[in-house]
């Protein structure tokens, strides 16, 4: 059944709402006057000096003119955008003539050169994806599902097989929503004190099994660590993610001498002065000597869809740094020909107690 003209509409504007890139829509006279939860998070308190008439930002205005006038999608890499009080930042703009004059604009920053890291926008924008997914594909889909099933009860062999690829496709979505669902998850954290030698060590046997010898491994172990404090099964799962990109970008060489190094240390966390947020000075490092992220992909490593692997879903990172995110932890990647470190940094167990952890 075709969608309605309000359910079309109700369904674009959480698209746009739940959009993982920061995306603006400007009226006919340049003003701004839609902005999601990502560019909120990224202009901030510049966002209401973009809703006054003619903002001085030339970079924005001239790709929504330029879209207006060839009324085509216009796209605009290495952009410098000047905004009143903020820094200038590089970005790639896309701009989309829509009705009446608007034009819908997508900011793609680039990161830092060669340092990528999860941002709380992307990761609400991840949990929003997640909400509207659940609330408005999944009863779509069953209901599908139910109709294909009821046309291959009664269907000849050449409809029946269609009606079978039917179900088996909503299938395939429908596990791909479970996934992204879990985006959603706000449940709190149950934090315990974590060995976080024990848990690399535990991921380490697991993929050091299915990697066979074409991996080495090293480890950097400080044997004088307190315990983290977290999710012992979210951690594995943080790390074995990392660890198994890790072992596919070594073997990728083709050589046989990959190599991943598993390191911890204790880091001065600036953020742990009085009344800032929760200090995470437990830093583990999983660095491979693979081919590195593609220039093109580290300011977007982290944002979901994004992958390299030709059967990837793109949702294994976007789920690390959430992870790490509930943790009230951080998590960045350094990458270049050779060398990707992704740096995982941890909140620790009180001082007070008398655990510590052991390599």
């Amino acid at each position: 059944m075709p969608l309605s003209p309000q359910e079309q509409v109700r369904l674009s504007a959480a698209a746009f709402a739940a959009a993982p890139w920061p995306a603006l829509i400007l009226d006919g006279e340049d003003r701004l006057i839609l902005a999601n939860e990502a560019a909120e998070a990224l202009l901030g308190s510049a966002i209401g000096l973009l809703r006054r008439p003619r903002p001085p930002v030339p970079a924005l205005i001239g790709v929504a003119r330029q879209a207006r006038r060839v009324q085509a999608m216009v796209l605009e890499a290495e952009v410098e955008v000047v905004i009143p009080d903020l820094p200038p930042f590089t970005a790639a703009l896309s701009a989309t003539p829509l009705a009446e004059g608007q034009v819908l604009i997508g900011v793609n920053r680039a990161a830092s050169p060669g340092r990528s890291a999860a941002t709380p926008a992307a990761l609400k924008s991840a949990a929003g994806l997640g909400r509207t997914l659940a609330h408005e594909v999944k009863n779509p889909l069953a209901g599908i599902r139910g109709a294909a099933q009821l046309l291959k009860a009664t269907a000849g062999a050449d409809e029946a097989s269609l009606a079978q690829l039917i179900i088996d496709e909503t299938d395939r979505i429908r596990r791909l929503v479970d996934r992204v669902e879990i985006f959603s998850d706000e449940r709190p954290l149950r934090a315990q004190p974590v060995n976080i030698h024990r848990v690399l060590d535990r991921v380490r046997a697991v993929v050091a099994n299915s990697a066979g010898s074409e991996v080495r491994f090293r480890e950097r172990y400080d044997p004088s660590l307190p315990h983290a404090l977290g999710d012992e099964d979210q951690l594995i799962q943080v790390f074995l993610n990392l660890v198994k990109n890790a072992a596919e970008a070594a073997e990728a060489r083709g050589d046989g001498r990959g190599e991943i190094v598993l390191a911890t240390a204790y880091r001065h966390d600036p953020r742990s002065r009085a009344g800032g947020p929760a200090a995470a000075p437990l830093e583990v490092v999983v660095q491979d000597n693979g081919p590195g992220v593609a220039p093109d992909l580290k300011g977007r490593i982290f944002d979901a869809f994004v992958t390299t692997k030709p059967a990837g879903t793109g949702l294994g990172l976007t789920l690390v740094a959430k992870l790490v995110e509930d943790h009230r932890g951080r998590i960045e990647l350094d990458s270049e020909p050779g060398r990707t470190v992704f740096r995982v940094r941890l909140p620790v167990q009180t001082a007070a107690s008398p655990h510590r952890s052991a390599p």
